[in-house]
């Protein structure tokens, strides 16, 4: 079976998808890439109303793209508790046709907080899956913490596993890979650089071959996300090529 493919809309920039008209001007190119799917992120949307969510999973059916719904939210609020808004975003992304509603991990205490989960994931085909992002709550322990109690109750959570984020956070890439290899069901593919001003992501064939040699690391068989920048004439070529080189 072929590796899936996914591309992240955020890939492009916000300023040239809103030139373009918002990230449904995107799925065209994407599917001529040879992608698999396309990861459309809420804070680029223009509306989040059903209609408008219905309207663009429409095009994604469209042009045979499986999606994934990112929204910049936490599983867990500050005081460890569950984000109330995540029964909305769960129906947001079941309006988008997604098969995976995407959020950070956010201030996560203790597998007490997640038991509220079952009924809000019961209703629908969405599976919810948690990133480590570039906040200290995006830190390997707590992260594997919550893996390990997610299997250990046989809650449906599982990861999204963003490559270059853990070197915002001052971590291994690769012990991370190995400690949560089984937990592992995303992968956001990511280079990244450090400058003056800090880490920012890179294209892989900007990169050192540390990019290639964490995914071997990492499920084989876990989809992959574009999510470092895709910039070009022809962005479709340029796309393609990244598509081919993950496959």
């Amino acid at each position: 079976m072929a590796r899936k493919i996914f591309v992240v809309t955020a890939a492009y920039g916000r300023d040239p998808i809103a030139a373009m008209g918002g990230q449904a001007a995107l799925i065209p190119i994407i599917a001529a890439a040879g992608a698999d799917g396309v990861e459309i992120r809420r804070e680029l949307l223009d509306s989040v109303h059903s209609d408008a969510l219905t309207s663009l999973a429409d095009v994604i059916a469209a042009y045979g793209l499986a999606a994934c719904y990112s929204a910049p939210e936490p599983l867990c609020l500050d005081d460890g508790q569950l984000n109330p808004s995540l029964p909305a975003l769960l129906r947001e992304a079941q309006q988008l046709n997604a098969a995976w509603l995407k959020l950070s991990l956010g201030h996560y205490v203790t597998a007490q907080s997640l038991t509220a989960l079952q009924p809000w994931l019961a209703d629908g085909n969405v599976r919810l899956v948690v990133e480590n992002d570039q906040t200290p709550y995006g830190r390997l322990t707590p992260v594997a913490r919550f893996n390990a109690d997610c299997q250990a109750l046989n809650l449906p959570l599982r990861l999204t596993f963003d490559m270059a984020n853990w070197l915002w956070v001052g971590e291994s890439p690769e012990e991370a890979a190995i400690r949560l290899a089984s937990g592992i069901d995303y992968i956001h593919v990511k280079a990244a650089k450090q400058s003056e001003h800090g880490w920012r992501a890179i294209a892989l064939d900007e990169a050192p071959p540390r990019w290639h040699e964490l995914l071997q690391l990492l499920p084989t068989d876990a989809p992959r996300g574009i999510e470092f920048p895709l910039e070009g004439n022809d962005l479709i070529a340029v796309t393609r090529h990244y598509v081919n080189l993950l496959r």
